[in-house]
């Protein structure tokens, strides 16, 4: 039972980032799915790299510069894997006419208007709220905002249809998705570090990042009929800054 959840850990590690693991032994194609559960874990991986990295930046400089670095090293772990979902989903959703095209759109590995419009204006609004805070807020900020983004994506994998093309798509959900069980182990992952925050700050965190996934699940199952791996990447980025304004607007 252990070495399992072992497994599952290392898988969604795998799948989630670019970091080294042993190799998996006898895997099958539901562990992604299965591992789930684990994905805000990974993420308070990601975020706490993040965090070191900024309070080592906050060391010599002050200002924007820790901000930008800590965000380029979560892109290092992570591959810009979340963020590659961003800029696809919003070149699809905003840049299709139909179901069909929307998700073709999404296919293409060329980045338009759209999708470098999400990405600066996401991203620079990350920087602008990490660079608000005092180094400490801020590592404590990333951390949780990386937990709370996969949360998120894991709840839409749970709430939504996957609707790509089983053949094609980069992940295949097990045919009986995302448990209701694996949805409350991953909240309880990866909301702990709001413990941490002012009770205020917490809620506005809560509040400001469940708005914004919403609001992208709501729209991706008007436009496409549910999600596709790049919906759950958008999400998690638009939860990661819902997170990141709400802290800042009671910690800056």
């Amino acid at each position: 039972m252990i070495g399992r959840q072992v497994q599952l850990l290392l898988c969604a590690v795998q799948f989630l980032t670019r970091l080294p693991t042993p190799p998996l032994r006898g895997f099958e194609p539901d562990w992604i799915t299965r591992s789930a559960r684990y994905f805000p874990l990974v993420g308070l991986l990601v975020g706490g790299i993040s965090a070191l990295a900024l309070l080592a930046a906050s060391a010599g400089w002050s200002g924007w510069l820790p901000a930008i670095l800590a965000l380029g090293v979560g892109f290092l772990v992570t591959g810009g894997f979340h963020e590659d979902g961003l800029a696809d989903s919003a070149d699809g959703l905003g840049g299709g006419q139909t179901r069909e095209r929307r998700l073709e759109i999404m296919k293409d590995s060329r980045v338009g208007t759209y999708g470098v419009l999400a990405l600066v204006t996401i991203l620079g609004a990350k920087a602008a709220a990490l660079a608000s805070l005092t180094p400490l807020n801020a590592a404590l900020a990333l951390v949780t905002a990386h937990g709370v983004g996969r949360v998120a994506a894991v709840a839409a994998m749970a709430a939504l249809p996957h609707v790509s093309d089983r053949d094609h798509a980069k992940y295949k959900p097990a045919p009986d998705g995302v448990k209701p069980a694996e949805v409350l182990i991953a909240a309880i992952l990866g909301l702990w570090p709001l413990l941490l925050a002012p009770a205020l700050g917490a809620l506005a965190a809560i509040a400001f990042a469940a708005l914004l996934a919403t609001a992208m699940a709501l729209l991706a199952r008007r436009l496409i009929g549910g999600y596709v791996g790049d919906v759950l990447g958008a999400i998690e980025q638009v939860a990661e800054l819902g997170v990141l304004l709400g802290l800042a607007a009671f910690l800056a």
